[in-house]
């Protein structure tokens, strides 16, 4: 189901038909090393995994992680861009990941226009956060593009370092 549509690339939600492009993205350097292994590794890992967080979220928040596809190669899968509500912040938040082909692109920047519109004119939200770790400085410089301002300091994740928390009025 496309649920936005930029100039080069197609947003869509995700199914358990994307178990494999979902294993390909979270097992990247990248993500594992900015973002967390998410020790998936397997077909019915990420199964499981798009079940009980994407699918979950698109029913309880009317919102979650999304596939970036490129219009120039057959729709090709190339990251994910959404939004989350994590219990332990106050604010949804946006994360963004790309496949390492893809990054430094301006793909990033290009779907994250497309969720912050949607967030703010689909899902009437009045305040996004972003958090992300203080030595990732390709997020940072996407986010504070994007016009969030640095907040504080935060750990939202026991088995975490302490992040990074961003904030932008919608």
């Amino acid at each position: 189901m496309i649920v936005a549509e930029t100039k080069r690339l197609i947003i869509t939600k995700f199914t358990l038909d994307d178990a494999q492009f979902f294993i390909d993205l979270v097992n990247t350097p990248k993500f594992k090393l900015f973002i967390g292994d998410r020790k998936v590794n397997t077909i019915d890992q990420a199964k499981a995994r798009i079940n009980n967080g994407h699918l979950k979220d698109y029913k309880t928040l009317g919102f979650g992680f999304y596939k970036l596809h490129l219009k120039a190669e057959n729709n090709k899968p190339i990251g994910t861009n959404g939004l989350t509500k994590r219990d332990s912040l106050e604010l949804p938040d946006i994360g963004f990941a790309m496949l390492p082909e893809y990054e430094g692109k301006g793909y990033g920047l290009e779907s994250s226009l497309a969720i912050l519109d949607l967030a703010k004119n689909n899902f009437n939200l009045k305040k996004i956060g972003a958090i992300t770790k203080d030595n990732n400085v390709a997020s940072i410089k996407l986010i504070e593009k994007l016009g969030f301002n640095f907040i504080k300091m935060v750990k939202p994740f026991e088995d975490d370092s302490e992040l990074m928390l961003f904030a932008k009025n919608l």
